[in-house]
């Protein structure tokens, strides 16, 4: 894995929310098919090298042939023949160099999507880390080929008239996909199904809120009136789950999206506070200088 230099970012390469259609144009031309619930990738030959883009959703995407590169949170990660792409909501994703024949096929599907049709759990804390860690899963052929059975499935009902149960077939076929994907999963970490504790509830509710937010509020009372624990409480539950305590997990989710200003958009750091709710310039580069060690100015210089 290797660190991305910055690169300006044209007015085209807003960041892509899935589902509120804000670059209806970007996904037309690399969907087959899309709705508010999912969307069917089949061409990402369109995008252009280096288009950047902020997703909300998850994504499964299977490389069938051919070679090329992706950049995840500023990682580069290599993708091959029979590499699984899985990426969680909440991560700023590039599409790098890709050869002539590159081919892949897969979907995305809204975070409110996969919590309805959950049979096993999308928001485990365990396979969300190993996830950011290893994004780039290698399948086996036989796996493979039943990623491709599926998706071809997928594909025909979604692409087909509309029919009467046509939602509950989806339903059903993307709840098969999950159980198909964890025991893939279970090769490299335990997967467990969704009988929480009331804590870890607590505590995915928290990450979801938090992940999915935009700009983040930095205050742990905030998300814990929302979820109507004390502050404490909070803490007490991400310090158990995570080993950080719910003001660490703030700061982290916080300091990756000042990171993404800073390094790929246009704006003024004046701008970048107010987007991102701080009170002044002066708040704002404080909290710079105390996550990356250097002012939010040095920082961009240092991109240079």
């Amino acid at each position: 894995m290797m660190k991305k230099n910055q690169r300006s970012t044209t007015e085209e390469e807003k960041a892509v929310f899935f589902g509120n259609q804000e670059c209806p144009e970007i996904m037309e031309q690399i969907t087959l098919y899309q709705d508010d619930r999912l969307a069917i990738v089949e061409d990402i030959h369109n995008l252009n090298q280096d288009y950047t883009a902020r997703i909300e959703a998850f994504i499964a995407l299977l490389c069938q042939q051919g070679k090329g590169s992706v950049y995840i949170d500023d990682q580069q990660y290599e993708v091959k023949e029979n590499d699984l792409l899985i990426c969680h909501p909440n991560i700023i994703l590039e599409r790098g160099m890709i050869s002539v024949d590159f081919k892949c096929c897969g979907f995305c599907l809204s975070p409110e999507y996969v919590r309805q049709i959950g049979v096993l759990s999308a928001e485990s804390w365990d396979a969300k880390l190993f996830i950011e860690k290893h994004p780039i899963i290698p399948l086996v052929p036989r796996e493979a080929i039943l990623f491709q059975q599926y998706y071809d499935l997928l594909r025909s009902k979604l692409t087909a008239p509309p029919c009467k149960h046509q939602k509950g077939l989806i339903n059903s076929l993307l709840q098969a996909f999950m159980y198909e994907f964890h025991d893939t999963m279970e090769r490299y970490i335990k997967v467990t199904s969704p009988s929480y504790t009331s804590g870890e509830k607590l505590f995915n509710s928290f990450i979801a809120q938090l992940s999915s937010s935009y700009p983040k509020k930095r205050s742990v009372t905030y998300y814990a009136d929302k979820l109507a624990v004390s502050p404490k409480y909070l803490s007490a539950i991400c310090k158990e789950i995570s080993e950080k305590t719910a003001s660490e997990l703030i700061n982290q989710y916080v300091v990756k999206d000042i990171e993404y200003q800073l390094k790929r958009s246009r704006k003024s750091i004046k701008e970048i506070a107010n987007e991102l709710d701080f009170p002044n310039i002066s708040f704002f580069g404080k909290y710079v200088k105390r996550y990356l060690g250097v002012s939010p100015k040095q920082y961009r210089a240092a991109l240079d």
